[in-house]
């Protein structure tokens, strides 16, 4: 089959010809109809994958090709997902508790084992998401980390129906936040730079629109109420922080966005007013199946633009860039 590896830390990514793997027990081969290209992946680029060559991914659509002994709940040809889940080992102490996102030995597609930047791919029965038809592979593949990362994020938060909901960044991740919050009947804020972007974020389901460029965002939140939530999906922390003060009293910021500075906040604007700031991993085979469920029902759909396997370092360098409109994703 062939693959795209990243033969050693730090290289370009290298499409290689490799032995087609063979499902052991309880392991799924699934066949590649589609591959999304994520932030994460840069994390196999640049040696925090566990070996190497490693073959990245782990925004995967397709195919069950064959399954290993034990597998009883998927069959050869039903559509699946894989995403940053790679499985659990349903013996530590979180996974013990039923909280196996949590796993302590941090099992993840493309980083401790091989992705979907390849034609086939194996995976452990319990990282398999079902996918419905109303979904093309394009469409389901980067519903399985941007798509759950929102989704899960925001149903978790604490947040209802009707409450004021802000999503910082409309690119990969935000596009999709938009969208999700919006189907969930939230009042819909959001909040990126540059006065051009109102119209999109219209479109996509914001009830509000918020210049970070041109308007203090967090007297803007607060004129509309305080929100209960924020979602931030940018990997700049200024622009994280800066949503805290419009936060309504034990309003929630979740960080799902990973800027590489500390985020930095004066403690009086969490305390006085009991706001809480909390990460969000993406979520469980199962959560990607909700999210892919809700998008199809829904009409949620992330926009993308389709490369050839072949050329996943320009998909990769593009999504770097911040060129992306707005999920590269792969296709064998």
């Amino acid at each position: 089959m062939r693959a795209v590896q990243a033969t050693r830390p730090g290289g370009d990514f290298e499409v290689v010809e490799r032995d087609v793997p063979q499902p052991g027990q309880w392991q799924v081969l699934v066949r590649v109809g589609a591959c999304g290209v994520c932030h994460s992946d840069a994390m196999a680029r640049h040696g925090m994958a566990s070996d190497y060559p490693r073959v990245p991914g782990h925004e995967i659509a397709g195919t069950v090709e064959t399954v290993g002994d034990g597998v009883t709940q998927w069959r050869v040809g039903e559509r699946v997902g894989v995403g940053w889940f790679g499985g659990a080992c349903f013996t530590c102490t979180p996974c013990r508790r039923g909280d196996f996102i949590s796993c302590v030995e941090g099992r993840v597609t493309g980083l401790t084992r091989d992705g979907g930047y390849a034609e086939l791919v194996l995976a452990p029965a319990d990282a398999l998401a079902a996918v419905p038809d109303e979904l093309t592979d394009a469409e389901a593949a980067p519903l399985m980390c941007a798509g759950v990362t929102c989704f899960h994020a925001l149903r978790e938060s604490g947040a209802r129906a009707g409450d004021l909901v802000g999503v910082v960044g409309l690119g990969g991740l935000g596009h999709l936040g938009v969208q999700f919050a919006n189907k969930m009947g939230f009042e819909v804020v959001a909040i990126a730079r540059g006065a051009e972007k109102g119209e999109f974020a219209r479109r996509l389901g914001a009830h509000h629109y918020v210049d970070s460029t041109s308007q203090d965002v967090a007297a803007e939140l607060t004129r509309l109420g305080g929100a209960t939530t924020v979602l931030s999906t940018v990997t700049d922390s200024a622009a994280t922080t800066a949503v805290i003060g419009g936060l309504a009293p034990r309003g929630r910021l979740v960080v799902v966005g990973v800027p590489e500075e500390a985020l930095q906040t004066p403690a009086v604007d969490l305390i006085l007013a009991s706001r809480l700031v909390a990460g969000h991993p993406s979520g469980t085979a199962k959560d990607s199946e909700d999210a892919l469920r809700f998008a199809a029902l829904t009409g949620i759909r992330p926009l993308v633009e389709e490369m050839p396997l072949a050329q996943a370092n320009r998909a990769y360098d593009t999504m770097m860039a911040g060129k992306a409109r707005f999920r590269m994703v792969l296709r064998p």
